[in-house]
């Protein structure tokens, strides 16, 4: 079943069968996968399977089990057909310990990636389908934090096109000049 024509509204997607529900012979590994896949359609992003991979269907494709040079990713995010980010998933009862599993995540981003001769990797995810955190590595003290959903490909692929992250850019703002301010606005901006 599909929601209203693409044509008059473009953000509408394929409505997909939510297996959330249907869970009774999963493993807890296997029921946040697909509360993570969920969250992924939710974000506009088209799931796939490493063995059908089409990174033209859309200009926001996460594939499941991406092979690196360091073993699977989870979730490889591939923007516009370009690598941009990955996802480490984990079981629901390991959210708690989410940040124990950032170093892992992070050598996944660093990894080669199968067919591809790729920079390391700027954004990564951890989600156990219920927490999510992020982090941007292009940032100069990158640290992780806790986001509601997984940022669009449109928003990904805008942040790419800066040449900075947003942190980079605010350690960089110029010296103010006081010349002809009063002494309360300097007080006040400074």
């Amino acid at each position: 079943m599909y929601g209203k024509p693409s044509h008059i509204f473009p953000y509408f997607y394929p409505i997909q069968k939510n297996n959330m529900s249907d869970n009774k012979n999963q493993n807890p590994e296997q029921i946040a996968r697909d509360k993570i896949d969920q969250m992924l359609i939710d974000a506009g992003w088209v799931v796939q399977s490493k063995k059908k991979v089409d990174l033209s269907f859309n200009n926001g494709v996460a594939v499941r089990e991406y092979q690196t040079d360091v073993g699977p990713a989870d979730y490889v995010l591939f923007v516009n057909r370009k690598p941009v980010g990955i996802i480490e998933a984990k079981r629901e009862d390991e959210g708690f310990h989410l940040t124990s599993v950032e170093d892992q995540a992070l050598g996944y981003a660093k990894a080669k990636l199968k067919y591809l001769n790729n920079d390391p990797l700027p954004f990564v995810f951890e989600s156990t389908g219920t927490i999510t955190r992020f982090r941007d590595y292009r940032d100069p003290k990158p640290r992780g934090r806790n986001v509601f959903s997984f940022f669009r490909p449109e928003t990904l692929a805008e942040w790419l096109r800066k040449d900075s992250s947003l942190r980079t850019r605010l350690q960089d703002i110029p010296q103010l000049n006081i010349e002809g301010l009063r002494p309360a606005y300097i007080n006040y901006i400074l």
